[in-house]
């Protein structure tokens, strides 16, 4: 590869990749993460990289940073970043580059910033790091500079802050504040806004696109979500196994795909023109002709092993209850009829924590959950949207009965548990169980994924091993396991294997209502479709009432047979799923339709335009 060594040739592109690539030996011999792959970036130039987990892109990420010096990965081909060669250059001259000529914003803002040190000397010590005969004050000044750069407001008082001080969103502005100090021709962003809300994903993709234009700076978006890159990027470069399967411009890729697996990706994007009744549909279609039964013929048979499938463990359960004396819940309050009245009612409830206004400050009252009320019925799925800090987490927990709630009253089949003892708890929590948003950090990585889930009939009182380990394997297969994976640890599981474990271990005590927690929020969006689609397959299969709580509004309106939209504690709209998609009554509902991410480019610079004429007026009336 020619290269000038020293600088970036102004004829050449900002970032030159031909024939990489990259592999990592183990003891099951060599793995091939990256597999001859070429592509190059213009300067001023948008690519985006997309793929599933495992399909090369951060390994390519990685070693355009040159961070897999030092490893054992051995990389052959060719890396170009501002006319250097990555591959044969020296270690000085890479550290020289990190910063000047490229730099990375990371997924996790909080693993990218230490929580001791405030933000202002974060961005100093960036800066004299790369430019180490600058000033202190000249940092400062610089570090005020950049964070007012991506929207920072009063940027000289909160370069005083500390990390803990500021929303998600926020954080990964600092991040990219800290990636511009240095003015780098090539900014590499990967996966930038998978932790983020989906208003602050907005947020962050104008900035980088507003960024990219106004500093005539390369752009590399590397996501595993074909609509995260749609309205940001000029061409699109998707990623499988370690290879480049498709490139092209963008509008013709995601318009004309040509190879199978951008139409499977394309496939798995949630979209919020979909209802919920065309993708149950799609689903019972899709399993039916798995299944070999045919859509209209043999509908009948399918209801009869659903009831079936539901009735089974019900009885199961029954005698489980039984057999283990679980404490009974209260008595309801009067005659709960399951076919017609409400399986869970919320009425009025609030949940208030007492905040300190510092050292010596005043406590105050903060309402996470201010005055909420609903009703939901047996075989119903409640989608509860809104943006982080909008009390949906803590509406879930209060419902779960982890938080007790301040004010008003929550009633299960009758029975008022707003108040129960923690001795009465344990019967609520065969009845009522939740699925954890992340599947890395909800199973114990010392246990195997057999005592995981069989671990809640044990705590229930059950004794007989033989009967937990049938009980858990018949589970393991329905989610879409094998059975023989019972004595296997979590870390021999992807993250969609673990989140089907997680679903089985909700599962295993046969609840009636299952909280989602943000599910699918982890996950690549074909992995998210699975977990999805087993999701809708085991309402159908157990008779299951969800509350699913997300802040993807097109992944909810799939699953939801009604919305309700949370903003700071408050149900500011519910309504069913489709007059709130189509026809929203509430200014924040239609924000937040407004910044869902599209898979057309055109339609996503229109949203983007729009957000900037809404902000425009902001700024006026204010």
């Amino acid at each position: 590869m020619t290269t000038t060594g020293t600088g970036q040739d102004a004829a050449g592109p900002a970032v030159l990749v031909q024939d990489l690539s990259i592999t990592f030996p183990t003891m099951d011999g060599d793995v091939h993460a990256v597999d001859g792959l070429s592509f190059e970036v213009a300067p001023g130039g948008a690519l985006g990289i997309v793929g599933e987990s495992g399909s090369g892109k951060s390994a390519t990420s990685l070693a355009l940073m040159g961070l897999h010096r030092g490893t054992r990965a051995r990389i052959t081909g060719g890396i170009a970043v501002a006319g250097t060669d990555i591959v044969a250059a020296s270690n000085a001259r890479i550290r020289q580059m990190r910063g000047n000529d490229i730099a990375m914003v990371f997924q996790d803002p909080m693993s990218s910033l230490h929580p001791q040190y405030t933000i202002g000397n974060q961005l100093i010590e960036a800066y004299r790091t790369h430019r180490p005969k600058a000033t202190r004050a000249e940092a400062k000044a610089r570090a005020v500079e950049a964070l007012d750069r991506v929207g920072i407001p009063e940027p000289g008082r909160r370069i005083n802050s500390y990390p803990h001080e500021f929303s998600g969103g926020m954080r990964q502005r600092v991040i990219i504040a800290m990636a511009l100090m240095c003015d780098p021709k090539v900014l590499l962003a990967d996966e930038p806004t998978t932790a983020l809300d989906v208003t602050v994903q907005a947020q962050i993709l104008d900035l980088l696109d507003d960024l990219r234009r106004d500093l005539d700076m390369a752009l590399i978006l590397v996501s595993h979500d074909l609509a995260v890159v749609a309205g940001s990027v000029d061409e699109v470069l998707v990623m499988q196994k370690g290879k480049a399967v498709e490139r092209g411009e963008v509008r013709k890729v995601l318009s004309e795909p040509e190879h199978p697996y951008t139409r499977a990706l394309l496939a798995a994007v949630p979209r919020v023109e979909v209802s919920r009744a065309q993708r149950r549909a799609e689903i019972r279609a899709d399993r039916a002709a798995a299944e070999g039964t045919g859509p209209a013929g043999d509908a009948a048979a399918a209801d009869a092993d659903a009831g079936k499938a539901a009735a089974a463990p019900a009885k199961e359960a029954a005698a489980d209850a039984g057999r283990t004396g679980a404490t009974a819940l209260p008595e309801a309050d009067t005659a709960w009829d399951p076919e017609r009245d409400p399986l869970l009612s919320v009425d009025n409830v609030r949940m208030r924590f007492r905040v300190r206004g510092g050292m010596m400050g005043k406590s105050t009252d903060l309402y996470a959950v201010d005055g909420v009320s609903f009703d939901l019925h047996k075989g119903e799925t409640l989608g509860v949207v809104g943006e982080s800090g909008s009390g949906k987490s803590t509406l879930s927990r209060m419902v779960m009965r982890l938080l007790e709630p301040t004010e008003g009253k929550v009633v299960f089949e009758g029975r008022d548990i707003t108040h129960i003892s923690e001795r009465s708890l344990r019967p609520l929590r065969r009845d009522v169980q939740m699925i954890f948003q992340n599947p890395y950090s909800s199973l114990n990585p010392r246990l195997t994924i057999g005592d995981s889930i069989g671990t809640a009939l044990r705590v229930q009182g059950e004794t007989d091993g033989k009967l937990i380990k049938r009980r858990v394997q018949e589970l393991l297969e329905r989610v879409g396991l094998e059975p023989l994976h019972y004595n296997r640890f979590p870390h021999a599981f992807s993250g969609g294997q673990r989140q089907r474990i997680a679903i089985a271990r909700a599962l295993i005590l046969r609840p009636k209502l299952v909280i989602c927690d943000e599910p699918v929020s982890a996950l690549d969006v074909s992995t998210q479709d699975q977990v999805l689609r087993l999701l809708s397959e085991l309402q159908d299969d157990f008779d299951l009432t969800y509350i699913f709580v997300a802040h993807d509004l097109a992944v909810v309106r799939q699953v939801s047979d009604r919305v309700a939209v949370m903003q700071k504690g408050r149900v500011v709209e519910l309504s069913d799923s489709d007059s709130v998609y189509e026809s929203p009554q509430d200014e924040y509902t239609r924000s937040l339709l407004n910044a869902a991410p599209v898979l057309d480019p055109d339609e996503a610079r229109e949203h983007r335009a729009e957000r900037v004429r809404l902000r425009a007026g902001d700024g006026e009336a204010a």
